[in-house]
């Protein structure tokens, strides 16, 4: 097992810094005379229950993932979407302008937004052209000479570019490096590979983070998990709001969590939709390249995207255009749609001329 203090790694102030004490906290029952954090004792204007402040720790939801993942409740956080486990665990680790993230672009950019607005220093180590693999020389090169590198954020499968990060490259990377790393798996569900949250037991610097955005379908709940040492969590519920997550949230978690065969069968659907797109895009002319995908998107390559996009947005077709990101010019982004809309996305693109 790879050992780390984790006690070295969070930031001085936090190490002895005591969690906020939130009224719910401090009782753990669900019966009683609460009179203890002000709420409004007759219900909610908006009818329902919502009178009263949600479980600040999310243990229903942590019981079940728990088991589902085979990990202890201790080692689950709970965030307002995946966003907010980002930006937590950059607050807990990383000094303003003194420590470092490494990103290798392109890649998924709210760790680099999350960076920025704390005026932590980014270190960027750009993907291998075409492959969109680590390279693995210049981000030994950084480590090396950065004792300020606090955390390598790895996006796998990775987006935008869809393909998941070899695995052999990751390892080396916790066995190699003494600070965190990150591996993003939002998409994992739709690669059929095996979660890294499996492997927790083995590395004290390893950090995955999961949604409920994706193959579970609830995007507007905003509820991302984070998995990691007990102590990582522990000081990322140390400086989190209290009441993070809301109510309703929580219920639609705890539903989705009883449904699993629901999700499994969304992923199906969506991996078969992915292959019906991929498919069609390789024979469609203007298309110079589709690259494989271990996600619910595909990236493909045209001569002009910027053209192809304004085009597909008069026929409300929307994508996301990344002709602008490193190493992806003449690049769109598609998300798989149902089937009704992914054959309207390729219609629409069939008839397009420049």
């Amino acid at each position: 097992m790879k050992k780390i203090n984790i006690d070295e790694l969070v930031r001085p102030h936090i190490l002895h810094m005591k969690p906020y004490s939130s009224a719910r906290l401090e009782y753990e029952g669900n019966d009683g005379v609460f009179l203890d954090a002000n709420e409004n004792p007759y219900g909610s204007v908006s009818g329902g229950q919502h009178n009263r402040y949600p479980d600040p720790l999310q243990m229903q939801i942590k019981e079940k993932l728990a088991k589902v993942e085979q990990v202890r409740e201790e080692q689950i956080f709970l965030g307002n979407g995946s966003d907010e486990c980002i930006d937590v665990l950059v607050r807990a680790f990383c000094e303003p302008q003194k420590d470092a993230i490494l990103v290798c672009p392109p890649v998924f950019s709210m760790y680099e937004h999350v960076a920025e607005a704390q005026h932590i220093d980014i270190v960027r180590v750009l993907l291998q052209p075409e492959t969109f693999q680590l390279d693995m020389p210049a981000i030994r090169s950084k480590i090396a000479e950065m004792p300020n590198l606090k955390i390598i954020f790895i996006c796998s499968p990775n987006n935008p570019t869809g393909n998941l990060i070899h695995a052999d490259d990751i390892e080396a990377l916790l066995q190699e490096f003494s600070g965190l790393v990150f591996v993003d798996e939002a998409y994992l569900d739709f690669s059929g590979q095996t979660s890294w949250v499996h492997r927790l037991q083995e590395f004290d610097n390893l950090v995955v983070i999961q949604t409920f955005s994706k193959s579970y379908g609830m995007a507007d709940a905003r509820l991302g998990i984070l998995y990691a040492q007990e102590r990582v969590v522990h000081f990322m519920n140390t400086i989190k709001l209290p009441y993070n997550v809301n109510q309703y949230s929580q219920e639609l978690a705890l539903k989705a969590l009883d449904k699993i065969s629901v999700k499994d069968q969304y992923v199906s659907e969506l991996t078969a939709g992915r292959d019906y797109l991929m498919n069609e895009l390789a024979f469609i002319p203007l298309v110079q390249k589709v690259y494989p995908s271990d996600a619910n998107y595909i990236l493909f390559r045209v001569q002009d995207a910027n053209a192809l996009y304004a085009y597909l947005i008069q026929h409300k077709i929307i994508v996301r255009n990344r002709d602008s990101a490193p190493l992806l010019k003449g690049c769109l982004r598609v998300s798989v749609g149902t089937e009704a809309e992914n054959q309207r996305f390729i219609s629409v693109l069939k008839q397009y001329s420049n």
